[in-house]
């Protein structure tokens, strides 16, 4: 099972979404976490916003990339931007993809539509590296 890393600046909010949407629809086919270039607290917006669609994210937690290591990881997904401000280990994985999307932090009135966007992402991704690591039969 091919594990799965999504990053961002804080681990607040888009992050925290992206693990809680692949762990409801990736469950067993993929594993994730997410991290942040530094910790911070899950922003109460997202576990709301999460909370609508019936997602529960209140148990996750911020977490610090620094306590990880990029050899545990086949796929490592920045969702800010920051992947230029990652450690080069980390950008040199089997994927690496960089979504470069806007922080609701900044503009509450948008988490709706970027948990949407995360969600999408989200399912795409699922697809396509369980499609690119499934061996053929």
């Amino acid at each position: 099972m091919k594990r799965v890393m999504f990053v961002c600046k804080k681990n607040s909010a888009r992050s925290q979404m992206a693990e809680g949407f692949a762990k409801t629809l990736g469950k067993g086919k993929i594993e994730v976490i997410s991290s942040g270039l530094e910790a911070s607290q899950v922003r109460p917006e997202a576990i709301a916003t999460m909370k609508e669609i019936g997602i529960n994210i209140t148990n996750q937690c911020s977490k610090p990339l620094s306590d990880f290591q990029a050899q545990d990881f086949d796929v490592v997904i920045s969702l800010c931007g920051c992947g230029v401000n990652l450690p080069p280990e980390w950008v040199v994985r089997e994927v690496f993809e960089d979504w470069q999307l806007d922080d609701p932090a900044e503009q509450p009135e948008i988490f709706p539509r970027v948990r949407d966007e995360v969600k999408e992402r989200v399912t795409q991704l699922i697809e396509s590296v369980n499609k690119e690591f499934t061996p053929a039969p």
